[in-house]
């Protein structure tokens, strides 16, 4: 079983990606808000490590995990956020908010359904084929709201294969948070130009 503070992880994540995707949709955030806030959250969180902030304790606590609280506190949201920012600078408005659906839905669903599994995933022992196939599903049907449904579809497949995918910079390994929703823009940026 999933413990209690991954799947209020896992709902906020969805909660986030829906918040965000409805703030673009009605133009009330943009790149640059966005990444004003992602620079708020890397300051809290580096004061953070030098002073526990009552109220933040208060979320983190709740919502990160133990040894990111430790390390880099905020650090789930602070990529996340570096995530749709990427996606809003690099593609068109309907291609990110498509992109941060599957990232809210996919690999939200991901692990919820995948906990109950049968299969190994082919490229990652750890996670199980299931998960990966729902989370798909999930994020294909977020996506399709803004994109054509052979777009998101292919865009959705292409996130979770890369989501178990474990790619590193040097010993450091890259968060899903950046990089689904940077393989979904860019599928949907590639099946739009070539189809």
């Amino acid at each position: 079983m999933i413990p209690k503070r991954e799947i209020r992880r896992k709902v906020f994540h969805i909660l986030c990606g829906i918040i965000f995707v409805v703030l673009i949709y009605f133009d009330i955030i943009n790149a640059f808000v966005m990444a004003v806030s992602v620079l708020a959250g890397l300051l809290l969180s580096f004061i953070y490590k030098k002073i526990r902030i009552p109220f933040l304790h208060k979320i983190l606590v709740l919502m990160d995990r133990p040894r990111d609280i430790k390390t880099f506190p905020g650090k789930g949201a602070i990529l996340y956020g570096i995530g749709a920012l990427l996606v809003l600078l690099f593609f068109e408005k309907d291609i990110a908010m498509a992109s941060i659906m599957i990232l809210a839905l996919g690999d939200s669903i991901a692990p919820l359904i995948g906990q109950y599994g049968q299969i190994r995933h082919p490229l990652d022992k750890k996670k199980f084929l299931e998960g990966s196939l729902a989370g798909a599903v999930a994020g294909f049907l977020g996506a399709w709201l803004f994109v054509a449904w052979y777009q998101a579809l292919i865009a959705a497949a292409a996130a979770m294969i890369s989501e178990g995918i474990t790619l590193k910079i040097g010993s450091n390994q890259l968060d899903d948070n950046i990089i689904m929703p940077l393989v979904a823009g860019v599928i949907l940026w590639l099946v739009r130009v070539l189809v």
